[in-house]
């Protein structure tokens, strides 16, 4: 789904339903992602185990290549991440056009994208996180600008227009971002 039309889709849900406000789910959300006292007590040491998985860095820290195959790389990575309900890594790929919602008197990213979860289904969500991106489709708007329509999205499920939109990804401060 593109990002204008999910957060359109997640802030309408927000506005007409009985969603917490931005700042609410917000709270509830950090607080439960926050381990008990009784469960930061229980934590292993610092030392990092040899079964534990390496922490990634933010995708954000890393240039992306200013190229059709880059800006493909990051959409992907934001499909996936969308599939996996990854909150941290969608709200970073879709900041700016999260960004524009806000200003229009939406909630913030962190909020809206986990109503838009809800309401993906469980087998659309799984073809997500596989998703690849099919470059013959995908169209030059200037040489920092791609459209990623939604028929260039291949995974088990075809997705409509009218379910994922198209995204605009632009290269701004050295990586690919959706703006619209």
């Amino acid at each position: 789904m593109s990002t204008a039309v999910m957060v359109g889709v997640a802030l309408a849900a927000c506005a007409c339903g009985p969603e917490k406000s931005g700042d609410e789910a917000r709270e509830k959300t950090e607080k439960s992602s926050q381990p008990s006292a009784s469960a930061r007590a229980e934590e292993p040491s610092a030392e990092p185990s040899a079964s534990a998985p390496a922490e990634k860095p933010p995708t954000g820290d890393r240039s992306a290549p200013r190229t059709k195959e880059g800006a493909i790389q990051r959409y992907e990575q934001y499909l996936r991440a969308v599939g996996r309900e990854d909150i941290d890594t969608v709200c970073e790929v879709a900041g700016p056009a999260a960004k524009q919602a806000e200003d229009q008197g939406f909630g913030p990213c962190t909020s809206t994208f986990l109503v838009t979860f809800r309401m993906i289904s469980p087998t659309q969500k799984k073809a997500l996180q596989t998703a690849t991106v099919d470059p013959q489709r995908v169209t030059m708007v200037t040489p920092d600008k791609f459209e990623m329509p939604a028929d260039s999205v291949k995974s088990s499920v075809t997705f409509s227009d009218s379910e994922i939109g198209s995204s605009t990804l632009e290269y701004l401060k050295d990586n690919w971002y959706i703006t619209d």
